[in-house]
């Protein structure tokens, strides 16, 4: 599509949105209407509260607060009577007599018991078959505390990985795949900023400090316009902005790390900070048990620091850093030889954000954003008076800018549009060799591309039983001469069947113009960032879903069935033999350029997802099921013929349940079954030449120079298969604090799942991890 096409497509959709708003504030001259905005906040800390519900029964018209917990409402004039509802907050009802707009700030004060009276009535905004958003999966902050996790480390993307269409990669891994997708297509953004790599100790933790966390969203299909630049899924994950009225903290003791959190006021009610700290101790603790001759360790570490300003309801200011490190050293002595090993990786991320409320029906968010993703390894060995020393980096900076605007013409719309640009700078490979004697070697490989967009979309009510929420997003893509524009269309539709009771459809066009080269299934920081370029294509993907939605309001369940159909073009891989470890040519010498060392094909990513969840009462938890295919087809790969990709899963199932009694004991438990994944088996020329060398098969998706059979993935490993249980007790004190011990365990029936296989001796032989894992942990609130 051409670039005035586009525009002309862009310029038709918004004068439409203007029509219809237009007809929608004719629809009854004769009532005057009136406004009624404000905020949403949480009493004691005025934290905004985003995504709670506020309806209006006898006109049964409703709105939901956006992510800075602003709403607006517009009504015929007369007396009403709102509900402002959110699960695990106290309802609010406010009773009000409109001749003229009002602002309306309401505090909800947290509730330790569900609210299941309340849902019946007042809760419609969040319930699924109220809302035309499909494909979306919202987890609270406090169920990631409850459930049961290895090492006591509550993390948001293990419990993520429990939801149907959120597969988990490798035994104990923090990676994740969407709908049939790979990790470099999930977008991750922490307060607006995107976050490229989201693991600790190889895989095993996440970088998410829950502690500080407000809200979760994650999108699988259904993609609202504002997001773009990935094509499986979106995790939008927000912190607190700190306590404005009194210094609360927690600290937790843990097996392997401890945290801090600590916010409080810098001037009351007006400005706040809140600040989170985390660190494994995992190098401490091993170093009485290593040798003079031979010391490694390896460590983590993550801060969160935020500052939230009000000037007025009307203006506030927001600056979020995030700063994580992983570290792995490695020193050994022998016969008078020395070698030193340092690897580490790390993310750093700042936003700086300002609100502004031009009217009470139009809002906006104006970001500066600034990532930086970076690995680097070193090594250096010295003998006598000789020495080498060869350094490695790789990395990726952001800077963007972007504006996002919220208008509420009237209860039947609710407008975002907004724009859109990010400064990319890769530095895909940063090489320095030192050795006595030869000539020093330098290498630098640098990429820099511009991203930029725009998009508008509107939820818009046609009826009492029907919504419909449209979007385009238009992108623009820049590298050296070559441009890329894209037209992204989304739509999705809801039909209240009944009024418990929802169809939905929707479709995503998606471009993604930063891809991830990877020959790790754990999350190794090796994985490599890199630019589309004048040769190497974006990656294209159109969704098609559909689904039902079903709320039980009298028993607090909902029920939503899924299918969806995906077809991704210029996807990538290595080529056979290709990876970053491979520098240069061993026979000629020449440095590989990384685009020589990949292919694009096509993929194709199908099934069906069923959620079943409770989220009020003693009990809670959910049913989750996903039966999948994933597919892919590249003309140098597997002979041009089509296979499985690697987390091809059939069934994926999860079962989670969170049992309080009262509020001293909370219990906990998970089960988890899923097809095996699928491995390269190497054919048997292979064995007979590495006979005396094991082949680790499962820890990379390429064999490098190894043969393997002409079917790729040709072989599907074991049924994985474990549960975990869970206790916690609590005991409150007075002035607000509170202690929990915390015990858990991780497989508790032992549970041998393959990490990866090998052969030895021609025979196919399993490595299992993580078998029996029990953990203890204390956390102390004040």
């Amino acid at each position: 599509m051409g670039t005035k096409q586009v525009i002309l497509a862009f310029g038709v959709l918004l004068m439409s949105i203007n029509v219809l708003f237009s007809q929608s504030d004719k629809v009854d001259p004769s009532s005057e209407k009136y406004t009624i905005s404000g905020y949403i906040k949480e009493t004691g800390s005025q934290e905004y509260l985003p995504m709670v519900s506020i309806y209006i029964p006898t006109s049964k018209v409703g709105t939901t607060t956006n992510d800075y917990g602003f709403f607006s409402l517009t009504v015929p004039g007369g007396t009403h009577e709102l509900i402002v509802s959110f699960v695990g907050y106290g309802t609010v009802k406010k009773v009000v007599n409109l001749t003229d707009d009002i602002e309306l700030n309401i505090d909800m004060e947290l509730s330790t018991e569900s609210l299941g009276e309340v849902i019946i009535d007042a809760d419609r905004g969040v319930n699924e078959s109220q809302v035309t958003q499909m494909s979306v999966v919202t987890i609270k902050p406090s169920e990631i505390q409850d459930i049961p996790a290895i090492l006591g480390e509550k993390d948001v993307i293990k419990a993520l990985q429990l939801m149907p269409g959120i597969q988990r990669g490798n035994e104990g891994s923090a990676g994740f795949f969407v709908r049939g997708g790979t990790p470099d297509q999930n977008l991750i953004i922490l307060d607006e900023a995107p976050v490229y790599n989201s693991n600790h100790l190889f895989g095993i933790f996440s970088v998410f400090n829950g502690d500080a966390i407000k809200s979760i969203e994650t999108f699988k299909g259904g993609f609202p316009a504002r997001f773009g630049g990935r094509l499986s899924s979106v995790l939008k994950i927000d912190t607190k902005n700190g306590n404005k009225e009194r210094l609360t903290g927690k600290v937790n003791v843990g097996l392997i790390s401890s945290s801090l959190l600590l916010e409080g006021p810098i001037k009351k009610g007006k400005t706040s900070f809140i600040f989170s700290g985390r660190r494994t101790y995992a190098d401490l603790l091993s170093k009485p048990f290593q040798s003079s001759d031979f010391k490694a360790g390896f460590y983590f570490m993550d801060l969160n620091f935020k500052i939230h300003h009000v000037f007025n309801e009307k203006n506030k200011l927001y600056w979020s850093n995030y700063f994580g490190q992983d570290r792995f050293t490695g020193d050994e002595k022998s016969n008078g030889e020395r070698f030193k090993t340092r690897l580490f990786w790390g993310n750093i991320t700042s936003t700086l954000r300002w609100n502004h409320q031009f009217s009470d029906k139009f809002f906006s968010n104006t970001s500066l954003i600034f990532s930086n993703y970076n690995f680097g390894l070193k090594y250096d060995e010295k003998l006598n008076d000789s020495r080498f020393l060869f350094k490695l980096s790789s990395g990726i900076n952001d800077y963007g800018i972007k504006a996002d605007f919220d208008y509420y013409p009237n209860p039947q719309h609710s407008v975002r549009f907004g724009i859109a640009s990010t400064y990319h700078s890769f530095i895909p490979k940063q090489s320095r060799l030192r050795a006595t004697g030869e000539d020093n070697a330098d290498v630098k490989q640098k990429i820099e591309s511009l991203e930029s967009a725009v998009y508008a979309e509107d939820n818009w009510k046609l009826s009492n039983t029907l919504s419909f929420n449209p979007g385009v997003r238009v992108t623009h893509f820049n590298f050296k001469s070559k441009s890329y524009l894209n037209f992204e269309p989304r739509a999705t539709i809801a039909w209240n069947i009944k009024p418990d009771l929802a169809l939905k459809a929707s479709y995503a066009k998606m471009n993604q113009y930063i891809h991830l080269l990877s020959n790790s299934g754990i999350g190794l920081p090796t994985d490599l960032w890199v630019s589309s370029t004048d040769k190497l294509k974006p990656q294209v993907s159109q969704q098609y879903a559909i689904g039902l939605a079903k709320d039980f309001f009298e028993e607090g369940y909902s029920i939503t069935l899924e299918g969806y159909y995906k077809k991704m073009d210029d996807v990538i891989s290595y080529k056979e033999g290709a990876s970053f470890l491979l520098l240069e040519d061993l026979e000629t010498g020449r440095e590989i350029d990384w685009e020589e060392n990949i292919t694009t094909g096509e993929g194709w990513a199908y099934g069906a997802e069923l959620l079943l969840r409770k989220k009020t009462g003693k009990l809670t938890g959910w049913l989750g099921y996903t039966l999948s295919w994933s597919e892919r087809q590249f003309d140098e790969l597997n002979q041009g013929r089509k296979f499985f990709s690697r987390y091809d899963r059939r069934h994926d199932l999860s079962l989670v349940g969170i049992y309080k009694p009262n509020e001293k004991i909370t219990l906990s438990g998970s089960w988890v079954f899923s097809t095996g994944n699928n491995f390269n088996l190497p054919d048997r020329e292979a064995l007979s030449n590495t006979s005396n060398f094991p082949i680790p098969i499962g820890l990379f998706n390429t064999g490098g120079t190894t043969s393997f059979s002409t079917e790729r993935n040709n072989f599907r490993g074991e049924s994985y298969h474990r549960f975990d249980l869970g206790v916690q007790f609590h005991k409150k004190f007075a002035k607000n604090r509170e202690r929990t011990w915390g015990f858990s365990v991780y497989n508790i029936y032992g549970r041998k799942n393959p990490f990866f296989y090998y052969f030895d001796d021609s025979q196919l032989k399993k490595v299992s991890i993580l078998q029996f894992i029990p953990s203890i942990n204390y956390t102390y609130k004040f």
